[in-house]
């Protein structure tokens, strides 16, 4: 079985971060979007939020799941038997930075990196973007799956 896992923080996750999944999905048998827990960093909404989230939107691929990690990637990765790390790249600054990651990751595990190039229509996507947007009012509903949208939308209304 070909498996793959597409990390991230997902907070919240973009329609830039499913175009990577559903690709993946299309090429391994199974794939983990697995969400990075980093407690020192404040995130809009927590792990178990954006795990939901995820599943939610997720759903119809058929064989993903969404589970979390803390510590290095490869560790999850060896511990899940997953051979691939599946990561998008939006412009030459994310390579600089992913090669590197890359490198390690295949020098402390054997963990290989795929990079998929995301559609266009996403390039300058991010979820902090998307956050800042909307933390000021601006319309991010082609920018984030509706269910997103509208807990984002919900999330920021909030006083």
């Amino acid at each position: 079985m070909r498996r793959a896992v597409c990390p991230g923080s997902f907070d919240p996750v973009t329609l830039g971060h499913l175009d990577i999944v559903e690709r993946a999905s299309k090429i391994y048998d199974s794939v983990t979007v697995a969400v990075l827990v980093n407690k020192t960093k404040s995130s809009l909404y927590t792990v178990a939020e954006r795990m939901a989230l995820l599943t939610q939107v997720t759903a119809e691929y058929g064989n993903v799941r969404v589970d979390s990690f803390h510590g290095l990637l490869v560790d999850y990765c060896k511990d899940h038997e997953i051979p691939v790390i599946v990561k998008g790249l939006r412009a030459i600054s994310d390579f600089d930075y992913e090669l590197q990651m890359a490198q390690m990751n295949h020098g402390l595990a054997g963990v290989e990196t795929l990079f998929m190039t995301t559609n266009p229509l996403y390039s300058f996507l991010s979820s902090s973007l998307v956050k800042e947007v909307a933390r000021y009012g601006g319309d991010v509903s082609t920018l984030v799956p509706e269910l997103v949208h509208t807990s984002l939308t919900e999330r920021m209304a909030r006083p």
